[in-house]
């Protein structure tokens, strides 16, 4: 597990980031090249721990000591091996996973953690550039088929390990392209879409079919949802969208996956709230992702000029100001009802848990002002109908009977000047207006699709996985889930299976 004396030899290091007042001028991604000299030495610093909590902090059980080892020995193509073995998408991983697996390494009881993300990208990427990636088609067709509804990593992962299984698999999405947010709501300059595109390119190439700006369930047309109306936004409004009956879709295939994901968004019903210039995150994420794909010449919400507000201090708010800052924007405050976390682990925090302390984005470093424990109360009208300014107060958080409440600070009322404000305060649940109405699928108190131990719907036929049966979660929980409902499928279509299934459904993180 990397050299015996590597952690005390080397210290935790990560590539340098590029300039922000450079990297602000373009959407690329925005560390530079790490070198395959100072990879190694990172490998090293995997220590021989006995028992590798990092297995417990990842859902993908992820083989991270094998790996590290294999890049400090300098096999290459065994580590992409091992790495693959457990992950279909370790570029996507590696860029976007908060890694849990790193706050659970037992080198960080007392000292730096092993940079485990970005070995995994190093990895990837030279297997990427060497030419190790290509289609893994099965040797023999079952004659089974299958459909997956949604594209992001969850219904991505189900339907690479299902098309590897042998079955015919097709995945629908209603967007124009797939991905989901891996395409729609994630930036360029967190992750550029030639990276997810490539993959698709090996989906396609194993036989994967997407029928994109197509709806399984719902209706053709109608009107923009209003706010705290329940239908997902973000990545429903392709401009034409070819509307397929569910009950037609599961006569059609001989099983069926739900990977829709988490789409509700949650609201702000406060007064102002209609007002132009109030939009959710995905919203405006999308158009301007849109624009930079050449797929759109200039997104309908800019922040360019504009006193911008984003409300939400989660990832989702981190894109938003990212976003903000590359349009130009004139001013950007960043709202939280939380108390600003600790810089360091608390005593009731210890390790292995997710340390819940202060974290800086790379956003967030290019700027921006941070106002934690606080809420919004109005938004202010300009006399046009158009936002003007957000009122609000400051907050404390309470406990009262193991549930927390806020109550008001008296006298911190304050009002900020904004023309835009972007709602990034996460989702509620899955959408219930289309396939999951029109099959009659159970859906439990949380707003998730219900499924028993085998990633089954109550729908004979109809499994769910990722955040559309967990609720709003992390990517890599989001492709464990995908790898496991592939494997329940499998089985059930053909009494058994040979695919893997890292977790079960409701499992908890170490985290």
């Amino acid at each position: 597990m990397g050299k015996p004396t590597g952690f005390m030899e080397f210290d935790r290091s990560l590539p340098r980031r590029r300039p922000v007042t450079v990297r602000l001028r373009d959407w690329r991604e925005v560390y530079e090249p790490f070198g395959t000299e100072a990879t190694q030495q990172q490998g090293a610093r995997c220590m021989d721990c006995g028992i590798p909590f990092c297995h417990d902090g990842c859902p993908l059980g992820n083989l991270i000591p094998e790996w590290n080892d294999l890049v400090y020995r300098d096999d290459w193509t065994e580590a992409i091996e091992r790495l693959h073995a457990t992950n279909n998408f370790p570029e996507f991983t590696g860029r976007l996973c908060p890694a849990p697996c790193e706050a659970s390494c037992v080198l960080g009881i007392n000292s730096d953690p092993v940079t485990i993300e970005r070995i995994e990208y190093e990895i990837v990427e030279r297997a990427w550039s060497e030419g190790w990636v290509s289609p893994q088609v099965a040797t023999v067709a079952t004659g089974r088929s299958v459909a997956v509804v949604g594209s992001g990593p969850a219904g991505l992962a189900a339907a690479q390990q299902l098309a590897r299984a042998g079955h015919a698999v097709t995945v629908f999405e209603r967007a124009e392209k797939p991905g989901g947010l891996l395409r729609y709501g994630i930036p360029e300059f967190k992750m550029e879409k030639a990276v997810l595109d490539r993959r698709l390119a090996q989906l396609e190439g194993e036989g994967v079919t997407f029928v994109c700006s197509t709806s399984v369930g719902g209706k053709a047309g109608g009107p923009a949802p209003e706010p705290g109306e329940e239908r997902g936004i973000g990545t429903a409004c392709a401009p034409d969208v070819t509307v397929r009956a569910a009950a037609d879709v599961r006569a059609e295939f001989d099983a069926l996956v739900l990977a829709g994901g988490a789409t509700l968004p949650r609201d702000l019903p406060v007064p102002g709230r209609t007002l132009a210039g109030v939009h959710q995150a995905l919203e405006y994420l999308k158009p301007s992702n849109l624009v930079q794909e050449g797929l759109l010449d200039v997104s309908p919400i800019t922040a360019q000029g504009k006193h911008v507000i984003i409300i939400g201090g989660g990832d989702t708010g981190a894109d938003c100001l990212g976003t903000v800052h590359r349009q130009g924007a004139a001013s950007v405050h960043q709202l939280e009802i939380m108390p600003e976390p600790p810089v360091q682990r608390a005593d009731e925090n210890p390790w292995p848990q997710w340390p819940l302390i202060m974290r800086t984005s790379l956003a967030h470093e290019e700027g921006g002002q941070r106002l934690f424990s606080v809420t919004t109360t109005e938004f202010v009208d300009d006399g046009t109908g158009t936002v003007a300014a957000l009122r609000g107060h400051q907050v404390e958080l309470r406990s009262e009977g193991g549930r927390p409440t806020f109550e008001m600070v008296p006298g911190s009322e304050f009002e900020l000047p904004c023309e835009l404000v972007l709602l990034a305060m996460g989702f509620l649940g899955t959408e219930r207006r289309g396939v999951v109405d029109e099959l009659g699928v159970e859906v439990d108190g949380r707003g998730a699709v219900s499924a028993d131990t085998g990633w089954a719907t109550n729908v004979e036929g109809v499994f769910v996985c990722g955040d559309q049966t967990r609720g709003q979660s992390l990517i890599v929980w989001a492709i464990a889930e995908g790898r496991s409902a592939a494997a329940a499928v499998d089985r059930w279509l053909m009494g058994t299976t040979d695919l893997p299934a890292p977790i079960v459904p409701g499992q908890l993180a170490l985290r």
